[in-house]
Formats: structure tokens, C-alpha cells, sequence
């Protein structure tokens, strides 16, 4: 196998995810990967690209590496200060470094990523560049991470050097470098074995070749030099927190096809490094849980009920009720679609801020009247002034609105009060009157076996309405989800009129669905309190 840096990374997470690329490809899901995350990091990178001033920018092609590194190779001798994509390829090593700043006694290299810190994969990184570079005859003279400055508020035009920020990562980068080289022949010796690493006929190779030059304390030594949960060359491919830190792995399917269900695994809240210590005490299943008598939050307790009694439903009426009482119509149910670009579009944005672009209002009156309201803004320009002004139009002073999960609607109300003080005290007022439905499925009060331990509105819908097509994020058309309804949003501006109005419709049903599913479901709640059934 060919290294390059992305591989090198994803070998430093897990090095049979490179086993699997070479040899099981067909197991890949492709699900893991989000196209928008990766659009941003190629707009900050363009954007960062002229951080220093003029520069030469590498064009790729994918079929030419050698005549990209040879067009490097004589930028740099030629003395061209800065160069971009800036390509290097050795003994089947190739890296391409974001940019690379040409001095008269060597180069430094900046790697720009469109988080907000410092990770520490990022340094696996640079350390990967830094020793492929030194192979290819060049002085690195320092390794720095430029990144997003999440402090940065835009007014006027966009400035570079408040948007971003360079950190020197030099001495720990360097210091990681000089491991580079044994790892790098590790990963390649990993994926092109015969057999599956971690399997019984894959053990004892994988433990002969981690054992190389003392590969094993090696595989046990993070970028901060201290010991992670690898105490043998065959702990290098179990499963583990790494499956999806720092990034989810494609192929979790087929490492996790033993793992049993119910598990730990399944727990809601608990995400898998708490799982995998309880793993490390001999809980795995239900039953473990049971018989270690753990005590559990709200949810998983709830969870281990349902196993174990079969129970459909677990409600606390009594609790419900007391929620309800606060809920009377007439009833103003409300929903945000937001996005959130990298790059502040706007004045008063700061990178990655969740500027609203629409809301869907269902209001439910006394009588049992419901209506529909929604409002979505133009893709050219700032939406939100409009859109704050559609809201106060919508929702009088006083009345009581209701979210799902409340904080994030407050948040974006809160921050639309702050940039328009003319219209800042009915937006607050709508905020202190706002309440949460999420409140009975979050403390268990209400808990359906189908939610399966998650309380977010696309768990418990289904939950609650398993077979009602007009309920079904599923049956929609175009946009299913929050993510795709930024990012259909963010695309707007560049579609054609008849896509664009398809796009409009689907993004207005989507949010339309959020709102009404909260009716449904405060339906639902004063269903159960007022039925003759007996209490759980």
C-alpha cells in the first residue's frame, strides 16, 4: 500500500482500518462521510491559502503526483515564498502540505483544518509531512496548525488574520517525526498481510510485525507521550473507543458483527468509552447490568426495565400530568432549520454561528383549531432580520411556545434579540415563555421500548407512531434531517430556478414535520394521562 497523509491518519487511529481499504473495500459505509464537513474544510482551505499574501498554488491531478512534486521541487528552488498544495512524494509516501513557506536555509510548513483547536490527530498530521519531507532532502524549520478563530466577529470585509489562527506546533511535532518511519512501515506491513488482523489466523503475524524494531511501546504512546488501553500488538485491533474518535470508522459494521445486542453498546447516554470501561469489568450485556446491580440514569434504567419486563411503554402518568399542566392551549409549537458556515457570511457572525434561515409554527388553539404557519428565507442575503421579524408577526407577546429540546431555539432567539434591539423585547419575551416537550422522554417519565434509548424527536416519533405515513421522516422527499436541510440550504444560491423551487418545498415539508410531530406527541401525552390504564 501507498501512504498518504489522510491514510497515514486513519492508520494511526486504527490500523486495520488500511487492512480493510486493501483487502475488504466492499464493507466500506459510505454513511460515515459528510460531504458538507468536507466542503467547509475545502473553503477554509482556499480562503487560507492567501493568509501570508501571494502564493503559488500546486494544481492537482490525480493521475500525475510525480509532476506535481516536480513542479514543487522547482517552485522551491526557484524561491517562490509560498506555495499551496505544495506536493512530495517518496518510496510510495505522498502528502500534500497545505502550505509551505520557502526561506533561504529551509521550509516551514502550516497545515490548515477548519476546526476551532488543536486536536491531537492533527499533529499525527504534520508529523507525517515533516518526516516525508526530511526524506525528500528538505529542512524543516518549524510546523505550525492554522485553524478557525471561533472569537472572530465579522464586520466589514472579511479579514484573514483575525479569522484565523497560527499555532507553532514545532517541538511536539517534531519529536512525534521521529517515530514517523516505523510506523509508516508498520501500516504497510499491516495492510498487506494475508490474513485479517485480530483474526486466529491473523494474531500471530500481527504480534510478530508490531514486535519490529519495538513497535509494541511504540503503539502504546499517544502524541502526549502517555500510555492509551493498548498492552499488546493484538489490542491494536479490537474494537474499541477508537471506532469512532477522532473520527467514525467505515467499516464499524463489520469489526462490531459479534458485538451482542442488547449491550452495553446500547445504553442511551453512554457513550463508548464509558461503555468499554464497564466492558473492562465483565458487563457486557443486560443481564451483566443487571446482576452487577449498577445504578443507572434515567434512560438506561428505563432501558434494562423494558428488557426486562417486556413492557411496550413505561409511563409515570402522575409526572406527565404535572408537565401538562403548564401546556394549555392555545399553543404555539416552533422550530428552527439553521446553518452554520465556517467563514462568517455576515456582519455580527462569528465562525460556525447558527444563523436561522427558517421556522415551521404549528399553533394549536383552545377549540382544537390548528394552523400552519412557516416561514424560509431568500438565499441571497442575510435572513435574519426577516426572518425575526416573521416571528414577532407570528407569535404574540405572552404566549406560550413550545420546542423540542428548547435550548437550541432559545439560543437562536436570544442571539436574534441581541442584533435587533427594536425588536428585542417581544423576541425575549417569546423566549421566557417557551417550554420543552423533550423534558418527559429526557428524565423517562415517558419511555417506548422502540426509542431504544435515544430521546431525540426522530427516536420518539416513531416510538410513539410507528405506522402513521404523514409521521415519517423517511417518506419525505429531498431532506430528511437537520444536516441535509443546511446543507440543501447553503446550496440554494447555486441551483437552477426549477431545482431551487424543489429544493424550497422540500426544506418547508421538512420543517413543516418537526412541528407537527410535536402536536402529535402533545397529543399523545394527554392521551396517556387521560386513559383508564392502569399505571406501569
Amino acid at each position: 500500500m501507498n501512504l498518504s497523509k489522510s491514510r497515514y491518519t486513519r492508520g494511526v487511529q486504527c490500523p486495520k482500518m488500511l487492512w480493510m481499504e486493501t483487502h475488504m473495500p466492499e464493507q466500506f459505509d459510505s454513511s460515515v462521510m459528510n460531504e458538507a464537513v468536507l466542503a467547509t474544510g475545502n473553503d477554509v482551505g482556499d480562503l487560507a491559502m492567501g493568509y501570508f499574501g501571494p502564493y503559488r498554488e500546486i494544481p492537482f491531478d490525480a493521475h500525475d503526483f510525480a509532476g506535481m512534486a516536480r513542479l514543487t521541487r522547482e517552485l522551491v528552488e526557484a524561491g517562490e515564498p509560498n506555495i499551496c498544495e505544495a506536493t512530495f512524494e517518496h518510496d510510495g509516501n505522498l502528502c500534500m502540505v497545505d502550505i509551505l513557506r520557502v526561506e533561504d536555509d529551509g521550509v516551514r510548513l502550516v497545515e490548515v483544518k477548519s476546526s476551532t483547536h488543536v486536536h491531537d490527530i492533527y499533529l499525527h498530521d504534520m508529523a507525517y509531512q515533516c518526516w516525508l519531507l526530511g526524506a525528500c532532502g528538505y529542512r524543516v524549520k518549524s510546523a505550525s496548525l492554522m485553524h478557525v478563530n471561533s472569537a472572530y466577529v465579522r464586520e466589514g470585509a472579511l479579514d484573514l488574520q483575525q479569522l484565523f489562527t497560527e499555532v507553532d506546533c514545532t517541538r511536539e511535532v517534531f519529536r512525534m517525526a521521529e517515530q514517523v518511519g516505523r510506523r509508516v512501515a508498520y501500516l504497510k506491513a499491516v495492510a498487506d498481510e494475508e490474513h485479517e488482523p485480530g483474526s486466529p489466523e491473523g494474531v500471530k503475524t500481527a504480534v510478530d510485525l508490531a514486535c519490529i524494531a519495538g513497535l509494541v511501546p511504540f503503539l502504546s504512546e499517544s502524541a502526549e507521550g502517555e500510555a492509551f488501553a493498548c498492552n499488546d500488538a493484538r489490542d491494536a485491533f479490537a474494537v474499541g473507543p477508537h471506532c469512532s474518535s477522532p473520527y467514525p470508522c467505515g467499516y464499524r459494521g463489520w469489526c462490531w458483527r459479534h458485538v451482542p445486542h442488547p449491550s452495553v453498546f446500547d445504553l442511551g447516554g453512554y457513550g463508548l468509552n464509558k461503555a468499554f470501561k464497564m466492558v473492562a469489568q465483565g458487563i457486557v450485556t443486560f443481564d451483566d447490568i443487571e446482576r452487577a446491580g449498577l445504578r443507572l440514569k434515567a434512560i438506561p434504567q428505563r432501558q434494562l426495565e423494558a428488557a426486562r419486563t417486556g413492557a411496550q411503554e413505561i409511563v409515570d402518568k402522575a409526572a406527565v400530568a404535572r408537565f401538562l399542566e403548564e401546556l394549555e392551549p392555545p399553543l404555539y409549537f416552533l422550530d428552527f432549520e439553521t446553518y452554520q458556515p465556517a467563514v462568517p457570511p455576515y456582519d455580527g457572525v462569528r465562525p460556525y454561528q447558527q444563523i436561522p434561515t427558517q421556522f415551521s409554527l404549528h399553533v394549536l388553539r383552545a377549540d382544537g383549531t390548528l394552523e400552519h404557519r412557516e416561514f424560509l428565507a431568500d438565499a441571497c442575503g442575510d435572513p435574519r432580520r426577516p426572518l425575526a421579524e416573521a416571528l414577532v408577526r407570528a407569535i404574540p407577546r405572552g404566549a406560550c411556545s413550545v420546542a423540542y429540546n428548547m435550548s437550541f431555539e432559545r439560543m437562536v432567539v436570544k442571539d436574534l434579540a441581541a442584533r435587533y434591539a427594536d425588536l428585542a423585547d417581544h423576541l425575549l419575551d417569546i423566549r421566557e415563555h417557551m417550554h420543552d416537550l423533550m423534558i418527559p422522554f429526557r428524565n423517562g417519565t415517558y419511555y417506548a421500548a422502540a426509542q431504544n434509548g435515544s430521546f431525540s424527536i426522530k427516536a420518539v416519533l416513531p416510538a410513539l407512531f410507528p405506522d402513521d405515513p404523514a409521521l415519517d421522516y423517511h417518506a419525505l422527499n429531498g431532506v430528511h434531517n437537520g444536516a441535509q436541510a443546511s446543507a440543501a440550504f447553503t446550496d440554494l444560491a447555486n441551483m437552477a430556478s426549477d431545482e431551487a423551487a424543489r429544493t424550497r418545498e422540500a426544506l418547508l415539508r421538512y420543517c413543516e414535520l418537526d412541528t407537527l410531530a410535536m402536536v402529535r406527541i402533545w397529543q399523545k401525552l394527554r392521551e396517556v394521562v387521560s386513559s383508564g390504564e392502569k399505571n406501569d
